[in-house]
């Protein structure tokens, strides 16, 4: 059995959560890859069967697929199921991210490179880190072309017309913040492929394009908050935010205080800047 849950679908790049529970008492079949992708394997052990090679795949293993190639997977080894985060490319972004050998590598051992990138995305899946799975995505495609070919990429110097389309950019996410944007919008925005937007944008603004989109939603929540009678709820989903717990939580992180919290001390509340100082040392 092999519950699958999409949990990104973005323009370039999407997300799906495997969890397995196969065991060696089921029998495996042949299956085929769909896309280019990069699978993080954060928990349990499978086997990978692909044309004449095998592999042994662990916690902090990478599985990576080309469509079209047919491949098996088996379970020898009782461990109560696997776990994989599956990273999905378009075609038009594969030759940008990684030359074509790096797509046909089949698997790779955890690797100290591919395996904090993955852990950085899970967490970026339970809501912990305000970096988009997307950006995550690119970033473990970026890490693959090291890693199979040796070579770090260049660090370029933003032209000025990549730091007028980066603050231009940022300026759009700030009129459409309470929308639902992903990468690939912005970059189309600023003319520009997901890939090399993300760099440019990154090198320029100094945070990703998801990380500034989160921060000006907290900065238009925190006016709401102080300004307005509003419930909460009303502020986390008037802003962007449509789970409000992650409202709460990412709100929490920003300004060492709940939502709630803060808006008491906009009311004259002293605690919250006794609770929210630093620890004197």
């Amino acid at each position: 059995m092999k519950p699958a849950t999409r949990i990104l679908q973005s323009g370039s790049v999407s997300v799906v959560d495997y969890r397995c529970t196969c065991g060696p008492a089921d029998r495996p079949f042949t299956e085929a890859h769909c896309h280019h992708s990069i699978s993080y394997v954060r928990k349990g052990s499978f086997g990978y069967r692909w044309g004449k090679r095998s592999f042994e795949l662990v916690a902090g293993s990478v599985l990576v697929g080309h469509p079209g190639d047919e491949y098996m997977c088996t379970h020898e080894h009782h461990g109560g199921g696997d776990e994989c985060l599956s990273f999905q490319y378009t075609s038009e972004l594969i030759e940008e991210i990684a030359p074509k050998k790096a797509w046909r590598v089949g698997a790779l051992p955890p690797i100290a490179q591919m395996m904090v990138v993955g852990e950085w995305a899970q967490s970026v899946a339970d809501a912990n880190s305000d970096v988009g799975l997307d950006e995550l995505g690119l970033m473990l495609g970026a890490r693959l072309a090291q890693v199979t070919t040796g070579k770090t990429p260049a660090s370029q110097k933003p032209t000025s017309r990549d730091r007028r389309r980066a603050v231009e950019a940022a300026l759009w996410i700030d009129a459409n913040a309470q929308e639902d944007i992903d990468l690939t919008t912005v970059a189309k925005v600023a003319g520009l492929s997901s890939y090399h937007f993300l760099r440019v944008f990154a090198a320029v603004v100094g945070v990703t394009p998801h990380q500034y989109l989160v921060r000006a939603r907290l900065r238009n929540a925190a006016r709401l908050l102080v300004e307005s009678e509003q419930p909460i709820t009303e502020v986390a989903l008037d802003v962007g935010f449509n789970d409000v717990s992650n409202f709460v939580r990412t709100f929490g992180r920003a300004a060492g205080a709940s939502p709630r919290a803060f808006r008491h001390a906009a009311r004259g509340d002293r605690n919250f800047f006794q609770e929210s100082a630093p620890p004197r040392t």
